[in-house]
């Protein structure tokens, strides 16, 4: 068999994994009797009170106190675990290890809570996550990549900046065609980023032609994954260049392993998946014109905070729709009835104090403070830059300058302040 099950890290012999932190474990290798620390993946370290405060949790998510599970995390064989994993109908290998054994074992101790809700909220989610993967022809079993990235939080955001369900970094999700401003943030959105991600899992697939390196490069990146192939001397087995990858994404496939064998084998370790009730239908509008959500609040008859949660996309509850550019508005179905209705009205309502961007200003012109005897001087160095003179030739009158130069003998006499008739051949005299 190409992957060897029962051995990690290079036919390393990994003994027990114990947990001492909320964000890493501990493999002690005992061949070289050494410790080393895996980060835990960002989703599993998330604190559970961020899913709690999401709208579609606190309306449609409720425990079930009917389920009289305990909370006993039952010990099982190394048999019963690899028997369970084999029967996942899945595409991707998930062996069965140690390393493998204490993330399932964190999933079903310390993230119990976590795990109980998850659940509840896989329904509102997995069937879009299984709806992108399905029209890339993926592997469904990709649907467990946002229990690890995001604990199903689609307002996650990570310590390095990534967003979502999906943990888009602003590059790759722009890559990928999702729109990032600051006003939109596809990323949040569970539908655009979740086809997003097909793509993008689709295309290191094709990179790598196996899966557990196109998932460990969805963690890193794929020059992380490059460079731990090349130290492992061109090896394309994960659990080969295990040692050589980023500490945290040394447990990401290993966590991603986990999350598929709890997500399904919940029942088994005592976990009561929380109640859901089916979310009311919704419905989606083309928005041409800027709207706020307040304009949408005050006349469609839906809550802010079901707007928000429907359209977690807009960053400041304005929707920049325009006429070369049409955004998209999701509402519950009695209310898309309403947003119609009202026609433009939604659009005016309110709108002189919501929109407030001046597409058209002038610049306040600041009183001239220069003294009046500058302006003056000004004056006449202009005036004397349009004077004109003529040369008196031999024998000229008054008359004959100024009909030469269109103008009057009065006006002569006035510019060159002459009284009578007399002037000198050769001078100058100003006839403008």
């Amino acid at each position: 068999m190409k992957k060897r099950i029962g051995t990690l890290c290079l036919s390393l012999c990994l003994a027990a994994v114990s947990m001492y932190a909320q964000d890493n474990i501990t493999v002690h290798d005992d061949e070289t009797d050494q410790d080393e620390v895996i980060d835990l993946p960002e989703g599993m370290t998330s604190d559970i009170d961020s899913l709690l405060h999401e709208w579609n949790v606190k309306n449609y998510l409720s425990p079930d106190e009917n389920c009289e599970s305990s909370n006993e995390n039952p010990e099982y064989s190394k048999e019963t675990y690899i028997n369970r994993l084999s029967r996942l109908p899945n595409v991707i290998e998930m062996p069965y290890n140690e390393v493998v054994r204490k993330f399932i074992d964190h999933y079903c101790t310390k993230l119990r809570r976590s795990v109980s809700y998850m659940l509840g909220a896989s329904n509102f989610y997995t069937p879009i996550f299984e709806e992108a993967l399905e029209s890339y022809q993926l592997p469904l079993e990709l649907k467990y990549l946002p229990v690890i990235e995001s604990a199903l939080n689609p307002q996650a955001v990570s310590k390095a900046g990534a967003v979502g369900l999906w943990q888009f970094m602003i590059t790759t999700g722009k890559k990928y065609g999702l729109e990032v401003n600051s006003l939109i943030d596809e990323r949040r959105d569970p539908i655009k980023s979740s086809y997003a991600a097909a793509r993008y899992l689709r295309d290191l697939y094709n990179i790598y032609n196996d899966w557990p390196l196109a998932i460990a490069a969805y963690n890193c990146g794929p020059g992380n994954v490059n460079k731990a192939i090349k130290r492992a001397g061109d090896s394309k087995d994960y659990w080969e260049i295990y040692p050589y990858l980023p500490q945290e994404t040394r447990g990401y496939v290993p966590a991603f392993i986990a999350a598929n064998y709890v997500m399904n084998y919940y029942c088994e370790h005592n976990i009561c998946p929380v109640k859901t009730k089916l979310p009311a239908s919704s419905d989606t509008l083309q928005i041409g014109k800027p709207l706020h959500f307040e304009q949408i609040v005050a006349m469609c008859n839906v809550s802010m905070d079901e707007v928000k949660a429907l359209n977690p996309q807009y960053r400041t509850g304005l929707i920049p729709g325009n006429d070369h550019e049409e955004q998209i508005l999701r509402l519950p179905t009695h209310s898309v009835s309403a947003f119609i209705s009202a026609g433009d009205s939604i659009y005016r309502y309110n709108s002189d104090e919501l929109f407030t961007n001046r597409k058209e200003t002038e610049v306040k012109k600041v009183a001239s403070t220069k003294p009046k005897t500058s302006y003056s001087r000004s004056s006449k160095k202009s005036s004397r830059s349009r004077a004109k003179y003529a040369t008196i030739r031999k024998g000229d009158t008054l008359s004959e300058i100024a009909a030469r130069n269109h103008t009057t003998v009065s006006k002569l006499r006035k510019l060159n302040g002459i009284k009578g008739n007399n002037i000198r051949a050769g001078k100058k005299i100003r006839v403008k």
